[in-house]
């Protein structure tokens, strides 16, 4: 489930060797599965493991996700640098703010789950998202655009050149092209 590089390890082995014994670390997901998603690591005493949490263990340690978090959590990674300018210690979670889904799972769950967890996060630097209404017998995926996409005089090419090509590459048998239902309105809300 969660990947903790070896840098990684050996720098919380060392954070944890100043804790209480059997102290280890938890990983978990604030609001998971939503666009507001943040992802976190805490020291874990082991008096504060409760029934349905899940243990990994690791080199001198256990990393610990609760029941809600897990999903969330697949293929996560956990990364330790040391750099010039300082030491970085990096979480990443492609999956924390949209569940992942089967490859077998309905087309819609499939290209729901990309705009969520791949489409929706680039739109978030401009304010805005996407969501997809439905997929038509045709084969075309139906978007509904909120935010700072309503109005942006860059939609056509956000539409076009951006989600019709992904979604053409990643599902190209399925997938036919992409309709916009939104009704564009300019505003002090657009991205320009």
């Amino acid at each position: 489930m969660i990947r903790i590089t070896e840098t990684a390890q050996q720098h919380f082995a060392k954070l944890l060797a100043e804790q209480p014994e059997g102290t280890g670390i938890r990983v978990f997901v604030v609001n998971p599965g939503s666009p507001t998603a943040e992802c976190g690591v805490s020291y874990c005493p082991p008096d504060a493991i409760e029934t349905d949490d899940e243990r990994f263990p690791f080199n001198g340690f256990d990393a610990v996700v609760d029941s809600g978090s897990a999903p969330f959590l697949e293929d996560a990674v956990i990364d330790f640098e040391e750099q010039e300018m300082g030491s970085q210690l990096t979480l990443k979670a492609p999956n924390a703010k949209a569940r992942k889904v089967a490859d077998d799972a309905p087309l819609i769950e499939r290209v729901e789950y990309l705009i969520q967890a791949e489409i929706n996060p680039q739109l978030a630097n401009h304010g805005g998202n996407v969501m997809i209404t439905e997929i038509t017998d045709e084969g075309v995926a139906v978007l509904q655009f909120g935010g700072g996409c309503n109005g942006c005089s860059m939609i056509d090419v956000t539409v076009k050149n951006g989600i019709e090509k992904e979604l053409l590459e990643r599902f190209p048998d399925e997938v036919t092209g992409v309709r916009d239902v939104t009704e564009h309105e300019r505003g002090e809300h657009s991205y320009y």
